[in-house]
């Protein structure tokens, strides 16, 4: 939705009354009282008030970051690409791996010294580390200085946060964690990092517990949107310029599954909606060039996605199948409800019926119990499956997750050194695959202008990048490029 049809909201929004109860109606009263206080700040400062939000982790939280920055530029606020030069600062964070953590609790440091020298500065925390009990109470304890705490669940609620937050008398945190909801609330304002492709929430959550993986503790249990409110959104978007959309979801084959648990209802309500059918919705959305979507799980992705994947032209023929591991003893331990063989066995029916795929996965070296047998038949299936480019991860313990406390934890000298071969394995079979297409002519979505002048960036159907001279007036079109040169993990190419 433009800025347009939120500003109408805004004028439509009578602040002579209490706030609404209904969402998001109720966030764009407060954000209507914000403007007021932007206003007096503004006065006071003589200059523009600037925010900086920084992002961890996923597409899903880079997501909710754009909804974090749409509220804040609504208020009045301007972006800003420095810490140094904010007068609010929002770490929207991520808690898949304990380093995560350790390097906000840095830059959360860094801040407390900026705040010292400008203690006006309004530091907020939100997302998936502030939904664990421990990070709260050592933000209260070591950094006081922080103004604003909130989740996953109640991001949406931001506006009335920070609203409340503002009016505070003391500098204490104002600490708002939910342990779960199961509101969603979508018709927010967004600020895209491009005008061209966008991200789409399809669902929140995960229900599958992998057992090295803190996200269903944090993110809580799936939940579906509306496919028409889907499809809406995404028409929306395309009415505006975007040509590409990327689907979102933890689980992004699950959706859908908690409609089907009341199959009559959501036939009633027109809801009854899986995955490959969602696909298909949005692809008949005149104007929409792509499709793509993350994160698909290997036990659920059906023959019926295969061959919406391989019919419909405008998804676009990558598919990121997660692996983990190749040992069907180590899966088991992962509690990822697939063996190697399965594995195997889908990624030769995904090739067999989608000639010239991408595939792309992620790879835990040195899980608890991982012997050399075990990691040789990761690497055995790597090579079996041909990727085109792979997330690794040496395993490190999850505080909070049931691996945390297995036996046989891996020496780090042994999972530095497995881990090393992988990546070698890696390297050597995606640059044979990719070199396969040198000489060929691809279309790619222009997205990036280098610093180099004169040089764009562009993304091929397949996910592969290629550089190649152009002028930048092709930002956000879709061109015909000739592959010249493979280098490893993209191309050098020539526009046709």
């Amino acid at each position: 939705m433009n800025k347009d049809y939120f500003e109408q909201l805004l004028i439509k929004t009578d602040l002579s009354l209490p706030a609404p109860e209904r969402e998001p109606e109720r966030q764009y009263y407060f954000i209507k009282k914000l403007r007021g206080i932007y206003t007096e700040l503004y006065a006071k400062k003589k200059r523009d008030l600037c925010y900086h939000v920084e992002t961890y982790g996923c597409q899903m939280n880079a997501k909710d970051s754009e909804k974090l920055a749409g509220i804040l530029s609504m208020i009045g606020f301007k972006p800003t690409d420095s810490e140094k030069n904010a007068d609010f600062v929002i770490y929207n964070t991520c808690t898949v791996r304990e380093n995560a953590n350790l390097k906000v609790y840095g830059r959360v440091g860094y801040l407390g010294n900026l705040k010292k020298k400008n203690p006006d500065m309004m530091i907020a925390l939100c997302g998936c580390m502030m939904q664990e009990e421990h990070v709260v109470k050592k933000i209260k304890e070591s950094y006081g200085f922080v103004d604003l705490v909130f989740g996953t669940h109640n991001l949406y609620m931001f506006a009335e946060l920070l609203y409340e937050c503002m009016l505070r008398k003391d500098r204490k945190p104002l600490v708002r964690v939910i342990d779960s909801s199961d509101k969603i609330v979508e018709a927010l304002p967004s600020e895209q990092k491009y005008g061209f492709k966008a991200g789409v929430n399809i669902s929140f959550g995960c229900n599958n517990f992998c057992t090295y993986c803190i996200v269903p503790y944090v993110r809580g249990r799936e939940k579906s949107r509306k496919p028409d409110e889907i499809v809406s959104e995404v028409a929306e978007m395309v009415d505006n310029g975007v040509k590409e959309v990327m689907l979102l979801g933890q689980n992004v084959n699950s959706y859908g599954k908690d409609f089907l648990k009341n199959k009559a209802a959501a036939e009633r309500m027109n809801q009854a909606v899986d995955f490959p059918e969602l696909l298909h919705m949005v692809s008949m959305i005149p104007g929409l060039m792509r499709i793509r979507f993350m994160t698909p799980h290997p036990k659920d992705l059906s023959d019926k996605l295969i061959e919406e994947i391989a019919n419909n032209p405008k998804v676009c023929k990558h598919v990121h199948l997660p692996l983990q591991s190749g040992s069907t003893e180590i899966l088991r331990k992962m509690n990822r409800h697939y063996t190697k063989e399965d594995y195997l066995n889908l990624v030769k029916k995904i090739k067999d019926r989608i000639p010239g795929v991408a595939l792309t996965t992620d790879i835990i070296v040195g899980f608890p119990g991982e012997t050399e047998e075990d990691f040789a038949d990761t690497l055995d299936v790597v090579e079996k499956a041909g990727f085109a480019s792979a997330y690794t991860f040496q395993y490190s313990k999850r505080a909070g997750t049931p691996a945390a406390s297995y036996p046989g934890q891996v020496p780090e000298d042994v999972v530095s050194e497995r881990f090393d071969r992988l990546l070698a394995l890696i390297h050597d079979t995606s640059d044979k695959l990719a070199k396969k297409a040198a000489g060929s002519v691809s279309e790619v979505l222009v997205e990036e202008i280098n610093a180099e002048k004169g040089t764009l960036t562009g993304r091929m159907n397949n996910n592969m990048l290629v550089h190649f001279e152009g002028d930048e007036k092709l930002l956000g079109e879709l061109v015909n490029v000739k592959l010249i040169e493979c280098k490893g993990f993209y191309y050098l190419g020539e526009l046709i």
